[in-house]
């Protein structure tokens, strides 16, 4: 029986491609690996590249909010100023900036900060995050606002 042409998806690819090939999944997974471990310089390599630097794993966590959690401060400077958004919440609502409060990472911390993270955005805030953890150094001198 002859399929109907009108159920082929209109980018043509067949029915049974449901998804990014194989080698670009691989590949995703290398760079959520590289912003885990910090490395800077391959990561920055593939962002310079073409690779997006918002990129998102299927938790809604971006390259810059994995290398915020493990403390790799050089890291997040890098993304940010290649223009990752450094406010954009996971799909729990958490932000890079209450990841590294919670994990206590503070020199990831200041790094946000003056790249303009909100310490009001997310659930919890950062700044919720920080009285919560007895972290309210975090919110003086120098600190969040």
């Amino acid at each position: 029986m002859p399929t109907d042409p009108s159920a082929q998806p209109p980018d043509g690819a067949p029915p049974e491609a449901d998804g990014p090939p194989p080698e670009a999944v691989d590949l995703a997974h290398a760079l959520f690996d590289l912003a885990r471990h910090g490395r800077t310089e391959q990561l920055t390599a593939y962002v310079d590249a073409g690779a997006p630097v918002d990129l998102t794993d299927p938790d809604g966590n971006t390259l810059l909010m994995l290398a915020a959690y493990h403390g790799h401060a050089d890291l997040v400077r890098q993304l940010a100023g290649r223009g990752a958004d450094v406010g954009r919440l996971n799909d729990r609502g958490q932000s890079p900036l209450a990841g590294a409060v919670f994990k206590g990472e503070d020199d990831v911390v200041g790094v946000l900060l003056e790249a303009g993270a909100d310490p009001d955005a997310g659930t919890p805030t950062a700044r919720e995050t920080a009285q919560l953890f007895g972290r309210t150094d975090l919110l003086q001198d120098g600190g969040m606002p």
